[in-house]
């Protein structure tokens, strides 16, 4: 989220102009005669919304490449839903388009009528997805947070979501009160035995509908990162076949999560039924194409969110 360090009535003056450009297609000059300002002032305040955020687009029409790229890779791998954003080339963001495309689905799911349970995973990914939800008022659905909301330091744990989402979604909302990754096995089973941690992964199990990210590996993957695992750690892991992780599971090339002392410690709730809910995945970029790919190859996921570039990687693997 863009920093705001403008004043609230330029905010407002700015907010005032982008709903005048863009809902309801006034020109600058327009603009301009109806607050009283010069067209340059106009444009500048356009440009101010847009800068802060107070604007927000999305692509109504579906682009014919797109649909024809998930309709193949709903085939190929058996997956539920996909959808496939436009790439572009000239940007190194893992997140723009499809934290986008992820916020509409959310919002289709949470603008059903039936009472549902909403899964969050955790990450950059699903926060940048999550920054893009209007306010919605949905008091008869429960979301609930898969992963762990405490940093190994103790502090709250930034990527997670479930708060940034009580912000913006009048839900009932339900944090997991545990650290990513505790100090061992009978840790976890002794937290996880505790009633409030209980009731917490007895609900996530009941999700209708999952949302996570994707996670490459590496001393540069968000694990080791945020200080979740030490480099050592991270290489012996990739030196036993580990490539992707969600929620903090590890898994292998073919998507199967690996029997070790890491997978051991990880205090997150398991990901909800691939047979009887939707897990959907939000992923793109070269340095994730190996974990999307056994995400789906091996059913960590049965839905996805990701990029032509991915898709088309993902065809001809």
């Amino acid at each position: 989220m863009a920093k705001r360090s403008e004043t609230p009535a330029r905010l407002d003056d700015a907010a005032r102009a982008g709903w005048l450009y863009y809902v309801a297609g006034r020109t600058q000059d327009e603009i301009a005669a109806a607050m009283g300002i010069s067209r340059q002032s106009a444009q500048r305040l356009v440009s101010l919304a847009v800068a802060e955020r107070l604007i927000k687009v999305r692509l109504d029409h579906p682009i014919a490449a797109c649909l024809e790229l998930a309709n193949q890779l709903r085939r190929k791998f058996g997956l539920k839903h996909v959808e496939v954003v436009p790439s572009d080339a000239g940007s190194s963001s893992t997140t723009v388009g499809i934290a986008e495309a992820g916020a509409a689905e959310i919002e289709r799911w949470l603008k059903r009528p039936e009472p549902i349970v909403l899964a969050v995973g955790t990450g950059r990914t699903l926060k940048a997805a999550v920054d893009q939800l209007p306010a919605i008022e949905c008091p008869n659905h429960r979301i609930v947070s898969l992963t762990g909301n405490i940093a190994p330091d103790g502090s709250a744990a930034y990527y997670n979501v479930i708060f940034s989402m009580a912000d913006a979604v009048k839900a009932r909302h339900y944090p997991m009160p545990l650290p990513v990754l505790v100090t061992s096995a009978e840790e976890r089973e002794l937290l996880h035995g505790q009633q409030l941690v209980r009731s917490t992964l007895d609900m996530s199990a009941q999700a209708d509908v999952t949302f996570v990210g994707i996670g490459e590996l590496g001393i540069d993957g968000p694990l080791c990162v945020d200080g979740f695992l030490e480099k050592d750690e991270m290489m012996e892991l990739m030196r036993g076949g580990a490539v992707g992780e969600i929620c903090g599971w590890i898994f292998d090339v073919d998507g199967k999560l690996l029997d070790n002392p890491i997978n051991e410690r990880v205090a997150s709730a398991p990901i909800p039924s691939r047979e009887a809910s939707m897990v959907i995945g939000l992923a793109k970029g070269k340095r994730k194409y190996k974990a999307i790919r056994a995400a789906v190859v091996g059913h960590q996921i049965n839905a996805l969110i990701t990029d032509e570039e991915t898709a088309e990687f993902l065809l001809k693997s």
